[in-house]
């Protein structure tokens, strides 16, 4: 039966953090309390307008497909959201409805690549953006960075790394799982050293919304011809709807509408009604009261992991994630998790899933959980640590 199998299939790696996810719920349902700081999953609900209009499209009764490239309406609030929001215009033609930000991934890079081109990204950085590459029979180039370029792409490195293959790039800001920000300046040459190798790039702006100290920006202030996926997972807390957006450049809508149409049909009716509240006054105000939450829960994080002798060299700027140094306490960030999780019920996840460059040096924090839980959780890592120190 093996030799049915796809033979791109060795090279999907598998995604460790749901593996570790699942270990932690079977140590729940064995009665041991969980301390979840591993998925990037909010811990707040659906936010009440979002649920009245969803339950309100399902009153109806009628719920049968939209367009394939989403509800009109959808469209036209997302459009005046980049006006009110960034200052820029965005044409509802370009604009199209997916079932999460996957779904305008998987439409992006099925709508651009062709077997053996390369597309560069950032190591460490989301591993379903390289596997989503690979399943193209492309390539997915990792590029090593650490601190000194905020653990992101800059125009340098581009240039450093394009070769005859290179179709083009996928840069996320702000990052997962290093919360960083590419900056304004960095981003408009990045856009241009692209254009320049007449190259497509790649935008994901999913954690746009969950910003510190750093005015919201969109990469289409420096230019039309870039595709930007978004999603209404993370800031407006939406993961389980399944929804998010591809903005594409003019000259690709045709063919994305026709990757839309064989591909989804359309994206969940229920959840676009739901998703027209999103941009309502009074949910960006609940949003927004999540925002500074947490960025409390951030400030507070990364005090206790510096006082445990954790290494963060800088301050994120966005998401709700701390890629955190553990060089000090052990050489392999993959053992270390899940000795963690076991011993002290406290879920993480390792570098390993992010990348290959110095991924056992680090473990990823998401501070997605209250900030008395995150206390909880620095005092069972301070034990396990202590332990580890005396050889118990």
């Amino acid at each position: 039966m093996k030799n049915r199998i796809a033979q791109r299939m060795a090279e999907i790696n598998p995604f460790h953090v749901m593996e570790l996810l699942q270990r932690a719920k079977e140590l729940e349902k064995q009665g041991r309390d969980i301390i979840h700081m591993e998925i990037g999953e909010p811990d707040f609900k659906t936010p009440d307008p979002v649920l009245r209009a969803g339950i309100a499209c399902l009153a109806q009764g009628d719920v049968g497909y939209t367009e394939a490239q989403g509800l009109l309406e959808l469209r036209i609030k997302i459009a005046q959201y980049y006006q009110e929001c960034y200052q820029q215009s965005v044409a509802v033609e370009q604009i199209f409805i997916t079932p999460g930000a996957s779904g305008a991934l998987l439409l992006a890079l099925a709508a651009t690549l062709n077997p053996q081109d390369h597309l560069l990204m950032a190591d460490p950085g989301y591993p379903c953006n390289r596997n989503f590459v690979q399943l193209f029979d492309a390539t997915p180039k990792l590029i090593p960075v650490d601190a000194e370029t905020r653990y992101q792409l800059t125009a340098e490195l581009v240039q450093q790394y394009w070769c005859e293959h290179t179709k083009g790039v996928l840069i996320t800001t702000p990052s997962n799982p290093t919360g960083t920000v590419i900056p304004d300046a960095e981003l408009g040459r990045i856009v241009v050293q692209v254009a320049k190798e007449d190259g497509i790039l790649v935008v994901d702006e999913t954690y746009q919304g969950l910003l510190y100290g750093h005015p919201p920006t969109t990469a289409l202030r420096y230019s039309e011809d870039v595709f930007i996926l978004n999603s209404f997972s993370k800031y407006f807390g939406m993961t389980g709807w399944r929804i998010g957006w591809l903005i594409v450049p003019k000259a690709f809508t045709s063919s994305v509408l026709k990757l839309s149409q064989n591909l989804f049909i359309a994206t969940s009716t229920p959840a676009q009604y739901a998703a027209l509240a999103a941009f309502e006054d009074d949910n960006m105000r609940i949003l927004e009261n999540r925002r500074l939450e947490f960025s409390k829960r951030q400030d507070y994080l990364i005090h206790e992991l510096l006082r445990l002798g954790f290494k963060i060299p800088l301050k994120p700027e966005g998401a709700f994630y701390l890629y955190a140094n553990c060089a000090d306490f052990t050489d392999d960030s993959f053992k270390f998790a899940y000795e963690l999780l076991e011993s002290e019920g406290v879920a993480v996840t390792p570098g390993k899933d992010f990348g290959t460059f110095q991924a056992e040096q680090y473990l990823r924090f998401a501070y997605t959980t209250s900030i008395e839980r995150i206390a909880e959780a620095i005092g069972r890592l301070e034990h396990f640590i202590n332990q580890k120190k005396e050889g118990v």
